[in-house]
C-alpha cells in the first residue's frame, strides 16, 4: 500500500527530470542551428542523448571540495534547490495536480521565493569573492523581479476570484485570459525569463565578469543538482505560464488532450526562451534593476488597482440603494 501511494509521485519526478535531459538537448541543436553548427551529433540519433552521456560523466566524477568551503552549507544548496524546483510542480493542474491546493498560487510563490536562500548559501559556503558576488547580485535580482510576479498573481487572483490553480481553469473556460490581460502576460513573461537567470538577464552567472556566478566553485554532482534545478524550473515558469494566460479549459474533460496541447504550448514558449538567449546581448544590471522599478513595478501596481476597482465600478450597488 505505501508502495502505491510513492509510485505517482516517483514517477513525476523521473518524467521532469527526463523532460530537464532532452531540453537540455534541444537548447544545444537549437541554438547550434541558429550559429549555423550542428551542436550535438554523436551519442545516439541526432545526438538525442548527449544529455544522458553528458549527466552520467558527471555524475562519476570525483567529487572535490574547497579547502575553505562549509562543508555542510556547500553541498545542502544544490540539493534544496533541485529539492524546490521538483516540489513547486506539485500543485500544477494537467488537468489534475498531484496535490490539490486552495492556495495553490501562494505555495508556488512561497516555494520560489525560497530558492533565493539555495543561491545565497552556495554563495557564501564558497568562500569565494566571486562565488559570494554572483550569490549577491543573483539574490537582489530574483527578490526583486519577484515582486513583479507577486503583484501580477494577485491581478489574476482578482479576476479569478481564488488562489487555487484549479479555479483559473474554471475562470478560463469561456476564454483565456491571455487577449484581455496581454499586458500583464507580457511583463510575467519577462519577469520570469529574469526570474530563472536567463539571458539576456542571465547576470548572476555572467561568464565576463563574474567566472559563472555563485556556483564557480561547484563541479561533479551538485553543479548537476543545480543545472537540474534550473532547468526544471524554466519548464516550471512556461507551464505556469499557460495555467495563467492560455489554459485550454474547455478539454478538462479528456485529460490526455488537454495534458498534450498544454505541454505543447509550454514547449513553444520554451523554444522562445531559447530563440531569445541566442538573438540578445546581456543587460547591464542597472538596466535590469531599472526595468523592473521604474518600468514594471508601476505598471503593475496600476493594473493591480485597475482589477481591484473593476468588480466594484461594474457591479457596484447604485447610489441610494
Amino acid at each position: 500500500m505505501n508502495l502505491m501511494a510513492i509510485t505517482p509521485q516517483a514517477l513525476f519526478i523521473i518524467s521532469i527530470l527526463i523532460a530537464v535531459a532532452f531540453l537540455t538537448a534541444l537548447e544545444r541543436k537549437i541554438i547550434g542551428h541558429i550559429q549555423l553548427r550542428k551542436g550535438p551529433n554523436t551519442v545516439g540519433p541526432i545526438g538525442l542523448f548527449q544529455s544522458f552521456a553528458d549527466g552520467f560523466k558527471l555524475i562519476i566524477k570525483e567529487l572535490t571540495l574547497p579547502m575553505i568551503a562549509t562543508p555542510t552549507l556547500f553541498m545542502l544548496a544544490p540539493a534544496t534547490a533541485l529539492t524546490l524546483s521538483l516540489t513547486m510542480w506539485a500543485p500544477i493542474p494537467m488537468p489534475f495536480p498531484l496535490v490539490n491546493l486552495n492556495l495553490g498560487l501562494l505555495f508556488l510563490l512561497a516555494m520560489s521565493s525560497l530558492m533565493v536562500y539555495s543561491l545565497l548559501w552556495s554563495g557564501w559556503s564558497s568562500n569565494s569573492k566571486y562565488a559570494l558576488m554572483g550569490a549577491m547580485r543573483a539574490v537582489a535580482q530574483t527578490i526583486s523581479y519577484e515582486v513583479t510576479l507577486a503583484i501580477i498573481v494577485l491581478s489574476i487572483v482578482l479576476l479569478s476570484g481564488g488562489f487555487s490553480l484549479q479555479t483559473l481553469i474554471t475562470t478560463q473556460e469561456p476564454l483565456p485570459l491571455a487577449p484581455t490581460t496581454w499586458p500583464l502576460m507580457m511583463m510575467w513573461y519577462t519577469s520570469t525569463l529574469a526570474e530563472t537567470n536567463r539571458a539576456p538577464f542571465d547576470l548572476t552567472e555572467g561568464e565576463s565578469e563574474l567566472v559563472s556566478g555563485f556556483n564557480v566553485e561547484y563541479g561533479a554532482s551538485p553543479f548537476t543538482l543545480f543545472f537540474l534545478a534550473e532547468y526544471a524550473n524554466i519548464m516550471l515558469m512556461n507551464t505556469l505560464t499557460i495555467t495563467l494566460f492560455l489554459n485550454p479549459s474547455p478539454l478538462t474533460f479528456i485529460p490526455t488532450l488537454f495534458t498534450s496541447i498544454m505541454m505543447t504550448e509550454a514547449l513553444m514558449f520554451t523554444m522562445s526562451f531559447l530563440w531569445i538567449r541566442a538573438s540578445y546581448p546581456r543587460f547591464r544590471y542597472d538596466q535590469l534593476m531599472y526595468l523592473l522599478w521604474k518600468s514594471f513595478l508601476p505598471l503593475t501596481l496600476a493594473f493591480c488597482l485597475w482589477h481591484m476597482s473593476l468588480p466594484m465600478s461594474m457591479f457596484g450597488l447604485p447610489p441610494g440603494a
